[in-house]
């Protein structure tokens, strides 16, 4: 096993607790603040299921044969209704891995054969427990706030990316599972500062006081202690070993979320403008190529392998560095805009994302107040931050293919459903976003008095 660590485990976790399972640490909470979605659990902690007990009928057509489990095993794949946990655990059931898909909702695809879907939230301790026995290896690709409104709601964002994080591994001692691999994000060692082709040995993850967002603070907690776990014994014998993938901006077919919320508001002219260094630039990762990188860590945290990947984190993006204004240009060519020819002072944008969010949560109770840009998101666009995968090319054998965004542009186009109907022209959301640069220009000027 290799002794070199990541960088990112220097620093003292927040809670002494939070890897503690022999002390019967486990996060076990409910509670919901006023920004999310009420949610109604059930005596085993199982909500509306499709599938949300061990003893359903998916779960005894998991059991199966013995022979039914021979060969790569049963994975568990976290956040697998999402975009990249389904993908992971659909080529995993391609190749003829028996695989659960666990998520807190349901999946807007087919279950593919060889799957099955637990409707259940990974911050419940027993349910995961349940649904985690005789698993091999566990995905853990679950995580909440990543962009949006969803990053403002900092104790859903906290349970879920540290409380639910702790809970898997805590299952892992505790269920004998020998393998983990975490879907971190290259956040952790971003927090404004220009990097050029950073490595994991020489970009240390950034300290927990410098993230301006809770998702990639608490992403961080996250993945120092996955890091933190690597080694620890389990129930049986053997030892824990696990890994961090830290991929950049995933992007690819069927993807809706984020490329949906660019593309409305590339219809609503609110990128009318760009903003920051014009040569500033980023990763990207196709969802495939992302998927192949988790499924060659797996293999690392083998005995086959030497445990190559054992306490590891890695880089994982496609290989090429872009702006983000020039590759998002076949998505403004194939709605019939140009790409955005004014440009704004990063000052100016920032301090109006400052305002967006100030204002979304204090308004959210009477009205929703649109975010465009968030002020990490403005950071991300701003700054250069790219980083090399020469490290996951030489111990996992990672080596990515060559994708287009216009191929997932033009599949979003030709699939995406019906625009709904909204009480706002583009106009006047512009008007609304012009309205929020001139008050964050005010709130710029204001500062520079004070500073002076």
């Amino acid at each position: 096993m290799k002794e070199n660590r990541s960088l990112c485990q220097v620093e003292q976790l927040p809670c002494a607790c939070l890897l503690d399972s022999a002390a019967g640490c486990h996060w076990k909470t409910h509670a919901h603040n006023g920004t999310a979605a009420p949610i109604r659990h059930r005596a085993n902690g199982a909500v509306g299921a499709l599938c949300n007990s061990p003893n359903c009928s998916v779960a005894a057509r998991l059991e199966g044969p013995e022979q039914d489990r021979r060969g790569p095993g049963r994975v568990l794949v976290t956040g697998g209704s999402g975009y990249f946990g389904f993908r992971l655990g659909q080529a995993l059931a391609r190749q003829g891995v028996s695989v659960i898909l666990l998520d807190l909702h349901k999946p807007p695809w087919d279950i593919p054969d060889g799957a099955a879907f637990y409707q259940n939230d990974i911050r419940d301790f027993d349910a995961l427990y349940k649904i985690s026995a005789e698993v091999d290896v566990i995905f853990h690709t679950a995580s909440y706030g990543m962009s949006g409104p969803e990053q403002l709601r900092k104790k859903q964002v906290e349970s879920v990316n540290v409380g639910g994080t702790n809970n898997v591994i805590n299952v892992c001692t505790e269920q004998g599972i020998s393998r983990l691999i975490y879907t971190s994000t290259v956040n952790v060692t971003f927090a404004g500062r220009p990097i050029e082709d950073g490595d994991e040995d020489s970009v240390p993850c950034v300290p927990l006081d410098m993230h301006i967002d809770h998702y990639s603070r608490t992403k961080s907690i996250a993945d120092r202690m996955v890091l933190a776990a690597d080694g620890r014994s389990i129930k049986g014998g053997g030892v824990l070993h696990t890994c961090v993938l830290r991929p950049s901006g995933i992007y690819g077919p069927e993807e809706r979320r984020h490329l949906h919320r660019v593309m409305v508001n590339v219809e609503r002219r609110l990128f009318s403008f760009c903003f920051g260094n014009p040569n500033a630039q980023m990763n990207w990762v196709h969802v495939d190529n992302l998927v192949t990188a988790h499924v060659l860590a797996a293999e690392g945290l083998t005995a086959e392998k030497s445990f190559v990947a054992s306490g590891q984190a890695y880089f994982i993006n496609d290989g090429e560095a872009v702006n983000v204004f020039e590759w998002l240009t076949p998505l403004f060519e194939r709605l019939g805009y140009g790409r955005p020819l004014i440009h704004l002072p990063v000052s100016l944008v920032y301090s109006a994302a400052i305002l967006m969010e100030r204002l979304h949560v204090a308004l959210s109770p009477i009205v929703e107040i649109p975010l465009l840009l968030t002020r990490n998101e403005v950071r991300n666009i701003a700054v250069s931050h790219t980083f090399k995968i020469e490290k996951a090319r030489r111990d996992l054998g990672f080596c990515p293919k060559k994708y287009s965004l216009t191929d997932s542009v033009d599949q979003y186009l030709r699939t995406r459903p019906p625009r709904p109907t909204s009480s706002l022209t583009n106009t006047q959301y512009l008007l609304r976003l012009l309205l929020l640069l001139v008050l964050g220009f005010i709130v710029l000027m204001l500062c520079s008095a004070v500073w002076e």
